[in-house]
């Protein structure tokens, strides 16, 4: 007799979170990805139907129907996957959202509404699987490829790189993060942290493209990724119903609670020292290293716990608002006649 599948804290195993087979290339860093997706909602025990997933166009777009069979999903038309999410976080605050978008999908045809999701602080897990090229139109560079790299056809780019993590401190996204998907120990952590941060959180993560940027001379390939990646820091997370087993040690680090009751432990492992609550110091960590460009930063570069949801900021009631009865939300004459003689 087979034994019984391991479950989570409410009894439902991997199995439950996975999605269908991937269609990608064999090796592609997305992959990676959706199997560490699939980890943090399972270890952080939410429940699939309670979350819903978005999408835009582009080989990172199609991932969402690899994880979370069970979850509401939408695969939105390029670049505009934000509106949708906002439309989702506004219509029904239970749901944890996760968009999944790519480099070309934020960076070039998206980033209007990806500024304004970042300032809103919409509620929501937004992933950037970035890979510095257009995999689905054959390998061209997109806004976030170094400059300098080479593509797999000899051709180097000359124009200056978009850093995404930069942007969305400057624009005043409360949880900022870079990974790789060859650190799948760090990005899980960073995920489940993610999973219990009320507000949006913007992880970009380097993941090789292994048909068109996966070559010596690109700066977004494996090879490069593991030699050069320079992690700030080490993190655990512990979840509000566990108890703390993180043993960093005694020294510099810092421990950061979250409104759900999750804490984020956060210990340096370089000479940086860095505080991802520093706002100004997180910037000056990621300008020095994207102009220097031979170390690829990972890890939690800012975490502002404080920081209201757009859903908080325009005091929507706890009730989702597709469920809330007409009488409730439609005004009444009264009301209405108010209004107008207001603005007499």
């Amino acid at each position: 007799m087979a034994a019984a599948p391991k479950t989570n804290k409410i009894g439902l195993s991997v199995a439950d979170y996975k999605g269908g087979a991937s269609t990608l290339c064999k090796g592609c860093g997305h992959d990676v990805i959706t199997n560490t997706i699939i980890s943090a909602f399972y270890e952080m025990g939410v429940e699939p139907h309670m979350v819903s997933k978005l999408s835009g166009i582009g080989c990172s777009s199609k991932t969402p129907a690899y994880f979370l069979n069970g979850a509401w999903g939408f695969n939105s038309v390029h670049g505009r996957m934000p509106s949708v999410a906002t439309g989702v976080a506004l219509a029904n605050r239970e749901l944890v959202s996760i968009g999944v978008s790519g480099d070309g999908d934020t960076a070039s045809i998206g980033m209007g509404q990806f500024v304004h999701l970042l300032r809103r602080n919409v509620p929501m897990i937004y992933l950037v699987e970035n890979n510095g090229v257009y995999g689905l139109t054959k390998g061209q560079f997109s806004a976030t490829a170094d400059e300098g790299s080479v593509s797999k056809g000899g051709t180097a780019n000359d124009l200056p790189a978009i850093d995404l993590c930069t942007m969305a401190i400057e624009l005043g996204c409360g949880f900022v993060a870079r990974s790789f998907s060859g650190d799948r120990k760090q990005l899980l952590q960073i995920l489940k942290a993610a999973i219990a941060y009320d507000g949006t959180c913007m992880i970009d993560i380097l993941s090789p493209c292994v048909t068109f940027n996966n070559h010596t001379g690109s700066t977004k390939s494996y090879d490069w990724g593991k030699d050069h990646e320079g992690p700030v820091h080490e993190i655990g997370f512990v979840p509000n119903w566990e108890e703390p087993d993180v043993d960093f040690g005694a020294g510099a680090t810092v421990e950061v609670p979250l409104p759900d009751g999750g804490v984020v432990w956060i210990k340096p492992v370089n000479e940086h020292d860095h505080d991802p609550r520093d706002k100004k110091a997180a910037l000056d960590l990621l300008r020095e290293h994207h102009q220097s460009s031979t170390v690829y930063t990972t890890g939690i570069m800012y975490l502002d716990p404080g920081r209201e949801s757009l859903q908080d900021d325009m005091d929507l009631p706890a009730a989702p608002l597709w469920n809330l009865p007409l009488e409730t939300t439609r005004p009444s004459r009264a009301v209405l006649d108010e209004i107008v003689e207001s603005l007499r």
